[in-house]
């Protein structure tokens, strides 16, 4: 059952909870009405229309969905596709695994797209002061110099973040406000009958859902950072953030009204409704807030490839922890990967107008997902009555399969950005599903029965001494098993002597930042297994603590080590430690199906690009073994050899 962890709620979490969770949702003004707008001529059914669709998608989809319902499903204070999977897998049984792939793919794969869209949404405004102002160069070198900054962490900067975007907001809020002073008819176009009319009576009114559902894409991001803030902290500061939100949408929208011309021509109305005197600083501002928007996607993009690699949905990577904070982590690779990729998005697209069309698609592929989590998590979690979960399915699978639809025809122009999710969807099908293959194929044996002849041939003299502690990395879950392949590179060819033998597992739990151990002795001081216990967002270093449990056994005098030689010589104060480690690889007798084929020669091709076992799971001090260990999954069946 999930327990919710409980944050304070102080000026100091407010201010956090500013700077962390709205930098995405919070810079949409930048662009949503230009692109609802667009090339069309102005008109009331338009303008008020749009805005009557944005105030009712906030309210729909982010403050009653997100903020209202989805927040209340942390997993011990944590949030995120991954966190609402641990917690609901069980009562699955399989069907959800694709969904959580679909989910965490699509809001990667928009990694690549809501920083080159923000930043350049915020540069170009320096267009209104220097008209064909080259900006493509600007805007690649804020996010180059943004990418680069990552491995040395955020710790520093991120005290500002929350302060700026109290200014963004009140500056957001107060400029909406001039404009509704002079035309307060704009407040009509909160009323739900004008969103209606729109989709109904506005010719092809039901496509510009697309434009709208950008006002809500960073709906998803206030969930995945919930650990950092805590439900109560985010659904305080919504309340300011919204007002500012639709405040600013009816400024920009009275000014629509009454600039008097018919069409746009190429303005914004962001940068149309600052005076004169503050435009430079309000672009600055804006400029800032881009940057805190794509520092938050970047920083997500890290969490969520931790708990992927956890949760066996990702090879294993490089993680580092550039700051002493907990939770913060870099990842060269993915970092790499996103600054790449956005790179070629502001070369491509060149500017905020095209990018706006190819934007938002993903998202709502990751909304539905979580909908389809979520109704799980009531069901089987909250015990929810099923009328109202179905109730609650109907209502936001109406809205998003609609902005779905909506979203359809911007594939004719992110249709090459379709390859790279498809890459990120492919790297997670495979490595889980080729994953519980292998474990289908692992052998266990009887441990507790096997400890007489460990015990023999420790005290074996005739027989070379191997280690003093010879530790093996175990996934056997149960206490009294062992994998066969484990005992084989024990006795097999030249035995393994050890005065201890440990047999260490790696439980990783459901809740996020589990860290304890439980120690099982099959023989006194001679044969051991270890379980550590570790949640799905802890960094393994099992060297690190494998040491500190023996040292805290030898503390407490549970085990006689303190009065035994530990391998230790006047020349190395260290106890002689030996890690193992099974490499598997396919064997040349294996005769595979297709799919089977396929996804194992996948698997072991990623797990070359990988990161090594030793280097993943922090044995990066003692002496580590590799050994290869030959897997027959199908073996061969009909096989005609003849004698001549």
């Amino acid at each position: 059952m999930n327990t919710t962890v409980k944050q304070k709620i102080t000026a100091a979490s407010l201010l956090v909870a500013l700077g962390i969770i709205y930098g995405d949702i919070g810079t949409s003004p930048l662009y949503v009405m230009k692109s609802i707008i667009g090339d069309r001529s102005i008109t009331e059914l338009l303008v008020y229309g749009g805005i009557s669709c944005v105030f009712w998608t906030l309210t729909f989809q982010t403050t009653i969905k997100y903020v209202l319902l989805t927040l209340s499903a942390d997993n011990h204070g944590e949030g995120g596709v991954f966190s609402l999977y641990a917690l609901v897998k069980r009562f699955g049984k399989g069907k959800l695994v694709i969904p959580t792939i679909l989910g965490a793919t699509t809001l990667l794969a928009d990694g690549i797209i809501t920083p080159p869209i923000s930043v350049a949404s915020a540069v170009e405004g320096l267009e209104t002061i220097v008209p064909n102002l080259p900006t493509i160069p600007i805007v690649i070198a804020i996010l180059s110099g943004l990418f680069v900054f990552q491995r040395f962490g955020t710790q520093r900067v991120g005290s500002i973040f929350g302060p700026a975007m109290v200014v963004w907001f009140t500056m957001l809020m107060v400029l909406g406000l001039l404009q509704i002073i002079h035309h307060p008819d704009i407040l009509k176009a909160l009323n739900p009958v004008y969103a209606y009319r729109l989709l109904v009576e506005y010719p092809h009114g039901f496509w510009l859902l697309g434009a709208v559902f950008l006002c809500t894409t960073g709906a998803e991001a206030l969930y995945s950072d919930l650990g950092h803030c805590g439900k109560e902290n985010i659904r305080i500061t919504w309340v300011f953030v919204k007002i500012a939100l639709v405040v600013n949408y009816l400024g920009q929208g009275a000014w629509l009204m009454h600039q008097g011309n018919e069409f746009l021509n190429g303005q914004n109305p962001f940068y149309s409704i600052m005076p004169q005197w503050f435009l430079l600083i309000g672009i600055v501002i804006a400029t800032l807030a881009a940057i805190i928007a794509s520092q938050a996607l970047i920083s997500g993009s890290f969490t969520l490839i931790n708990e992927a690699i956890s949760l066996n949905f990702w090879p294993r990577v490089a993680l580092k922890n550039p700051t002493n904070l907990k939770g913060q982590i870099y990842i060269p690779s993915v970092n790499t990967i996103l600054w790449i990729g956005c790179i070629l998005m502001i070369l491509y697209f060149k500017n905020s107008a095209h990018m706006e069309a190819a934007y938002g698609f993903s998202i709502t592929i990751a909304m539905l997902m979580t909908t389809v989590l979520l109704s799980y998590y009531l069901i089987f979690i909250k015990k929810v009555k099923m009328s109202w979960v179905i109730l609650m399915l109907m209502v936001f699978s109406v809205i998003e399969v609609s902005f779905f639809v909506a979203n359809i025809v911007k594939i004719k122009e992110r249709w090459m950005f379709l390859f790279f999710e498809l890459f990120i969807f492919m790297v997670m099908y495979v490595w889980y599903y080729s994953r519980k293959i292998n474990n289908r194929f692992l052998k266990f044996v009887n441990l507790f029965e096997l400890t007489p002849k460990l015990n023999e041939l420790s005290k074996d003299d005739a027989i070379p001494k191997y280690a003093t502690h010879l530790i093996f990395l175990s996934k056997a879950n149960k206490t009294y098993e062992i994998e066969e392949k484990i005992i084989k590179s024990i006795f097999a060819k030249k035995p393994k002597r050890a005065d201890v033998y440990w047999f260490l597992h790696i439980n990783r739990t459901n809740e996020p930042f589990t860290l304890n151990y439980e120690v099982i002795e099959l023989l006194d001081d001679k044969v051991i297994k270890v379980v550590l216990n570790l949640g799905f967002r802890v960094q393994p270093k099992v060297e690190l603590y494998f040491k500190k449990i023996v040292q805290e056994l030898v503390e407490r005098k549970e085990l006689n080590l303190h009065i035994r030689p530990d391998g230790s010589t006047k020349y190395n104060a260290e106890p002689d430690y030996k890690f193992v480690i099974i490499e598997k690889f396919i064997s040349v007798e294996n005769e595979f199906a297709l799919k089977e084929g396929w996804l194992l020669t996948s698997y072991f091709w990623l797990k070359k690009l990988s990161l090594s076992d030793e280097k993943a799971f922090g044995l990066d001090r003692s002496d580590v073994k590799i050994e290869e260990y030959p897997m027959v999954y199908s073996p061969v069946t009909n096989l005609e050899l003849c004698r001549k």
